[in-house]
């Protein structure tokens, strides 16, 4: 893909995949996941027919620390849309082999994503296998809150109390219990300052951290607990529970991680039965960990939401 084919690029995603409030196809927000990621620039590829730009297939690459100390160089497939006029060609097919066929030149090691319902068959008949579900964890709020219209970006200032910050300071983080995203400096202000719609805001107490979003679903205004720094951020799960002016927090924690148990001790529960996405991946070598176990991934909404 060259520079020059951005605009059609994403006049392509926004007729095939629509636009948000919160998520809108910009230059910006195309830098941002694909040139300034601090894991290096995206592999993308784009299909022509007839002159023009019929289909898309970005992925991005991304580290995963394993428990050992090994780092698996990955990519993960973000923005992948076929045109409408351009439909039943095979181009999603076409541009996802010759995406993989890349990859293995270069030498990654794993791809992973987490597909919706319309395109997740499609990656498993192309090797992609199931890894497992990614639940919710809520914790009702239990306060009266206006409407929220979905057709609006969320204000952060309507959402919280004083006593939040900006996010994406650096942080200490611990030692990866399975496949784990560094937690590096240059990681955090991308990932949570550099953003160029979604607003985080962070509640620090003790060296405790939570890492939220302001997000309006169903007509609810929801905080996302993207993230928990510390060795006891439960108290940090209080803090915003207490300082939100939303309906309800949410979030989601691999299981047997620290976090999952702060999430829990700060009044987080499981929904039976709810799962937000579905962990996909392809391995394209034999590696150190099972990745297609959900009990090998050390991982929650922050990995997972990039908008």
């Amino acid at each position: 893909m060259d520079s020059g084919d951005l605009p059609d690029v994403l006049g392509v995603l926004r007729r095939a995949l629509g636009e948000t409030a919160l998520l809108k196809r910009t230059p910006e927000l195309w830098r941002w996941k694909h040139v300034d990621n601090p894991f290096g620039k995206s592999l993308a590829l784009v299909a022509e027919a007839d002159g023009k730009i019929a289909g898309v297939r970005a992925m991005m690459r991304w580290d995963l620390d394993t428990a050992s100390g090994e780092t698996l160089k990955c990519l993960r497939p973000v923005d992948t849309a076929t045109d409408p006029d351009f439909e039943r060609r095979g181009i999603f097919r076409s541009l996802t082999e010759a995406a993989v066929g890349t990859a293995t030149d270069q030498g990654i090691d794993l791809i992973f994503n987490t597909p919706n319902k319309a395109s997740g068959p499609g990656y498993l008949k192309m090797g992609w296998q199931e890894v497992g579900p990614i639940g919710v964890m809520v914790r009702p709020l239990l306060r009266r809150t206006g409407p929220a219209p979905d057709d609006m970006a969320p204000d952060p200032d309507e959402f919280f109390k004083s006593g939040t910050d900006s996010a994406g300071a650096p942080v200490t983080d611990r030692l990866a219990l399975g496949l784990r995203t560094p937690r590096t400096a240059s990681y955090m202000q991308w990932r949570f300052s550099g953003h160029p719609t979604a607003k985080y805001r962070s509640i620090n107490r003790n060296g405790q951290t939570a890492i939220l979003r302001a997000n309006h679903r169903s007509g609810r205004r929801e905080v996302v607990v993207s993230e928990l720094f510390g060795d006891r951020p439960s108290g940090a799960v209080r803090s915003a529970a207490r300082l939100s002016r939303a309906a309800y927090l949410a979030g989601w924690f691999s299981r047997g991680t620290p976090e999952r148990n702060a999430a829990l001790r700060g009044g987080m529960v499981p929904v039976p039965g709810v799962s937000a996405l579905t962990l996909v991946a392809n391995p394209l070598r034999d590696l150190p960990v099972d990745v297609l176990s959900l009990s090998e991934w050390d991982i929650c909404l922050g990995d997972l939401e990039l908008l």
